[in-house]
This record gives structure tokens, sequence and C-alpha cells, in this order.
């Protein structure tokens, strides 16, 4: 069984990325791996503010996020990048806010990294 770190770059408009990312996971998992966590860097911030306002025929992204979160990923997002887009970090509801140096760890003690950009 090996652990994947996985990391998503891109922003909320982009669904495809996001899509790519869940069913990745969903793979995963289904073959017996673990991801310990997602971390969220550069745009992918984004997908934390709990200001999202998206029409309802868009993608429901904060389905996902919770979908992923209740099979125990850990959602974490970078506080460097959250401050620099001015998203809340006292205010991120599922995702844990951390830096790199906590996503480095992770990462480590990982068989894989897996980007999305």
């Amino acid at each position: 069984m090996s652990k994947f770190v996985l990391s998503l770059h891109s922003g909320v408009s982009d669904h495809l990325t996001l899509h790519n990312l869940s069913r990745f996971a969903d793979a995963v998992l289904a073959e017996g791996h673990q991801i310990p966590c997602i971390f969220l860097y550069q745009d992918g911030v984004y997908h934390a503010s709990q200001n999202l306002q998206l029409a309802s025929d868009e993608l429901n992204i904060a389905e996902i996020w919770q979908s992923l979160f209740n099979r125990g990923i850990s959602l974490i997002l970078c506080v460097t990048a959250a401050e620099k887009r001015g998203i809340d970090t006292a205010n991120t509801g599922i995702f844990k806010v951390a830096g790199l140096a906590e996503f480095a760890m992770l990462t480590a003690q990982s068989d894989k990294w897996v980007q999305f950009k």
C-alpha cells in the first residue's frame, strides 16, 4: 500500500483539474492506497474561500471537497498563498491552515506526490 500526497494549484474556475483530482483520489483509495492530505497552493487556495458563490449549473466544488474530507483526507491550505490572495485564514471550514514546511514533511513521509495544475 502506497501513500500519495496530492496538491492542487489551479483556481475554482478550472473545473477539469478539480474533477481529475477527485477521480484520481477515488481510484487511489479504491486500490487500497492512502492519501494523507491534499495541499492547496497558488490559486488552489481559492477553493477554501467561504465566500464562493457559483452558479447552480457549475461543478459543486464544496460537495467534492466535503466528500474527500469525509473519506479521511486532510485538506491543507497554504497560509502564505492564502494571505497573498486575501483568503480569510481564520475562516476556512474543513481546510486546515499550514505552511510549506508541514507540506514538505508530509510529502517526505509519502511514496508519491502528484500535482494537479
